[in-house]
């Protein structure tokens, strides 16, 4: 087979594209195949601006938040950096940490769909492991402390309360 891009050396890369239900396919040289890792060209196909990762990223904010952010609506705007929730939508990228704070009504479905939480479970570093697993316990120490109260499970909650204040002791000076 020969590549479909020089039409002079023998495909040993072959690539499907999808783009709206349409199905294409390309038979490429090592070459060619080289030139299209940098994004830079292919017969009829896009691999410009239109399909890069932000615009996907910000399609796919979309799609999974059932559109429930209208432009005719008061657009967002970071209180740190500026940046609207338009302009993110638009480049896909967020401007500072707080964007996430900002913009946290739209993203948690999108994060939370895509990776099946919010938050974060794995590796922590080395240095802060104790304190920021100390600071989870806690977290949810109290948040169970709240649903006891709420449903009148109070020597369940009271429980919960000295577990909350021996772990309080044990941390660093009572502060977590």
């Amino acid at each position: 087979m020969i590549c479909d891009v020089c039409k002079k050396n023998k495909a040993t890369v072959h690539l499907t594209q999808i783009i709206n239900g349409v199905k294409k396919e390309y038979n490429l040289c090592e070459n060619c195949a080289k030139e299209i890792n940098t994004m830079s060209f292919l017969p009829d196909m896009s691999f410009g601006n239109e399909n890069s990762f932000q615009n996907v990223l910000g399609g796919l904010i979309d799609y999974i938040s059932g559109n429930s952010y209208q432009i005719g609506k008061k657009d967002i705007i970071c209180k740190n950096c500026g940046m609207s929730y338009q302009e993110f939508k638009d480049n896909g990228l967020l401007g500072c940490s707080q964007c996430y704070t900002e913009f946290k009504e739209y993203l948690n479905p999108v994060v939370k769909r895509l990776q099946g939480s919010i938050e974060h479970i794995g590796k922590i570093p080395k240095k802060t492991s104790s304190k920021v697993i100390q600071k989870k316990k806690l977290l949810k120490l109290k948040e169970d402390l709240n649903k006891a109260v709420a449903m009148e499970e109070y020597e369940r909650a009271a429980e919960i309360r000295d577990k909350i204040k021996e772990l309080k002791e044990i941390s660093d000076g009572g502060e977590l």
